[in-house]
């Protein structure tokens, strides 16, 4: 009998235990697998083997997706980026721990003291830890978090020209679009992605110690910036426009734009009015091109180490982004669009070409590597691991994805539903299957009654407070 025969007969359990000590022995003469964790700042379903725009362009994502197991009802767990990347670091939900906006960091927070970071964990369980980029909001790391340090250039470099002329209420700031005419090496992305293939190249094949090398990559982070090159798959004549309805407003209850407010984002009618809607969408898909690109080299670097068979890949993004659907810009809100992202997980002894559209969430990927790497899984993980949907994506699965914006705001999300509750008591209801849009509130239709009820018992019945800094602690960075 077969390993996955043996796998399928025996009861969950012993199931679970007998495919971590298969992965691990399957580790080229480590104890432990290695890890690639790569991070995508902002990036929605945008990627072809997700099919979120018809023009999305991203070869090596989807060779990697070929490769592995593609969840392709990820969500993340909050739509905005520090309570998102202190979700997957920490393992535990917004309404847990407070974080639910860009401050505070979560170090410097009390009640962090309590908790182990991922990488800290996989530290004192014999890792060498290594990152570069973004992968906390800010590209701010807690002190002592990583063993060895690489570039984190930020989201704006010094020689990046700007390309639309700022106005009150148009571009300001960050948000700034189109090709920048530098060198290739200039980019920070590719600075990042060399860093870590320098990285790859210097540990031996019988290191003492396996790695947890994590990567963040910043675009398709605003400015969307790029290389020419990256532009060239999508000229502005051809781009294809979100899908869009001009009454999509009218069924959804007023709170919902107070919740989805994004101050420093540019109003819908400004793109229209000045004739970049287009601009910003190619612009959009050419950054995703480009980092895809990057995701390559290191994939590629990969392939040719003497690691190619005993590393887990993961990749994610923090949260999705809208780009003129529902007449807005940026995340910060509960619908489709800003929670749904790309997670992909490749390990040794899972099989290939796999796809689950179980509804998953970005919480997961600290216990899943837990799971794989044969290492305990500390209290406080609130994520469950995916190893069960690795092993057989078919698997039985009564979870949901739940997705958190400020306090009392939650989403969830099934196989098909979404269901949003916010914190004055309305809600909104949606049938991904029949409506993938999300054009038809059905909250208050008695036919959708039961279905209602039953993704509402999924809703927290409490939420902490906003957590708050300790005033005389420093944001290290």
């Amino acid at each position: 009998m077969n390993i996955r025969c043996m796998l399928k007969h025996l009861p969950e359990s012993l199931s679970v235990i007998l495919c971590c000590v298969i992965l691990c022995s399957t580790s080229s003469g480590q104890q432990r697998p290695n890890i690639l964790l790569i991070a995508v700042d902002d990036l929605n379903d945008w990627v072809s083997c997700l099919g979120g725009h018809p023009q999305g362009n991203t070869p090596h994502m989807d060779q990697l997706a070929q490769q592995g197991t593609l969840f392709s009802n990820a969500h993340c767990q909050a739509p905005i980026c520090n309570p998102s990347r202190t979700s997957v670091m920490y393992g535990m939900r917004p309404h847990r721990t407070g974080v639910y906006m860009n401050a505070p960091l979560p170090w410097t927070v009390p009640a962090f003291d309590e908790y182990v970071s991922l990488p800290r964990h996989f530290a004192a369980h014999g890792y060498l830890t290594l990152t570069t980029g973004k992968l906390y909001h800010g590209s701010r790391l807690p002190e002592g978090d990583f063993d060895i340090i690489g570039p984190r250039p930020g989201q704006r470099l010094q020689q990046d020209a700007r390309l639309i002329p700022p106005s009150p209420e148009g571009a300001k700031g960050l948000w700034d679009f189109g090709a920048q005419q530098y060198e290739l090496s200039q980019f920070q992305d590719h600075q990042d992605a060399t860093w870590a293939i320098g990285k790859l190249s210097e540990q031996p094949a019988d290191a003492e110690k396996p790695f947890l090398l994590s990567i963040g990559f910043y675009r398709p982070h605003v400015p969307f910036y790029a290389p020419p090159h990256s532009f060239a798959p999508f000229p502005l004549q051809d781009i294809q426009l979100p899908a869009f309805q001009s009454d999509d407003r009218n069924d959804i209850p007023n709170i919902a734009w107070d919740v989805a407010v994004s101050p420093a984002a540019p109003a819908h009618q400004w793109f229209v009015d000045s004739n970049h809607w287009k601009r910003a969408v190619q612009a959009y898909l050419a950054c995703i091109h480009w980092t895809d690109e990057q995701v390559g080299r290191v994939l590629q670097a990969l392939k040719s180490s003497p690691h190619a068979d005993n590393t887990i890949v993961v990749l994610y993004s923090d949260h999705g982004f809208f780009l003129g659907e529902k007449q807005r810009w940026a995340k910060q809100s509960l619908w489709e669009r800003a929670t749904r992202v790309p997670l992909v997980i490749k390990a040794p002894g899972i099989p290939p070409q796999q796809a689950c559209s179980r509804p998953t969430e970005l919480l997961s990927i600290y216990p899943t590597l837990c799971d794989l790497c044969g290492i305990p899984v500390p209290d406080q993980l609130q994520g469950v691991s995916l190893t069960p949907l690795l092993r057989n994506t078919a698997a039985d699965w009564d979870r949901v994805a739940l997705t958190t914006h400020g306090a009392g705001n939650h989403a969830v999300r099934d196989d098909r539903y979404r269901l949003i509750h916010y914190r004055d008591g309305s809600e909104e209801l949606y049938d991904l299957q029949d409506d993938p849009h999300e054009w038809t509130n059905q909250a208050g239709n008695p036919q959708f009654s039961a279905i209602r009820n039953r993704l509402a018992d999924h809703l927290p019945p409490e939420s902490v407070p906003p957590a708050r800094a300790a005033t005389n602690r420093k944001r290290r960075n």
